[in-house]
């Protein structure tokens, strides 16, 4: 008769539960080159999200205008009385637009001409830049073109 005993739990060699430090920096490296990759392209288009955002923010002003005054039968002397009354003007039936639409996606207020240049009023927007002219994301955004 032959007996086997086994001890259960004994194994001199115990695994790991975790991952080594060259792992974790392998992963680490990996995320930093797919960041250096991907963040440029993102950020890129978020600029020209900002700028389609302010086209149609002027459109809606734009409207708001117009509507302002189909209402009144005059034009609005600045933005602002497009969110509230100001003054009594007769057959004002706003709030036209909210107050936050008077700002450019960059925190500017759009600039109001009245009369305008290009068209009975002008609305725009100096873009990235903040300042008149520019190109590309620091370009004007208005509400003639």
């Amino acid at each position: 008769m032959n007996i086997i005993i086994s001890q259960r739990g004994s194994n001199p060699r115990r695994t790991s539960d975790g991952f080594t430090l060259v792992e974790l920096l392998l992963v680490l490296v990996i995320l930093a080159l797919i960041g250096g990759l991907v963040l440029p392209g993102i950020i890129g288009k978020a600029e020209g999200a900002k700028v389609k955002a302010a086209g149609s923010q002027i459109n809606r002003l734009a409207m708001a205008v117009e509507s302002f005054y189909l209402d009144t039968g005059s034009t609005p002397d600045s933005l602002d009385a497009l969110v509230s009354e100001s003054g009594g003007v007769e057959g004002w039936n706003g709030p036209y637009v909210k107050g936050s639409s008077l700002k450019d996606p960059w925190g500017r207020e759009y600039v109001y001409e009245y009369p305008g240049e290009h068209g009975d009023f002008d609305i725009y927007s100096l873009g990235a830049d903040g300042q008149p002219g520019g190109e590309g994301k620091n370009a004007d955004i208005n509400s003639w073109d």
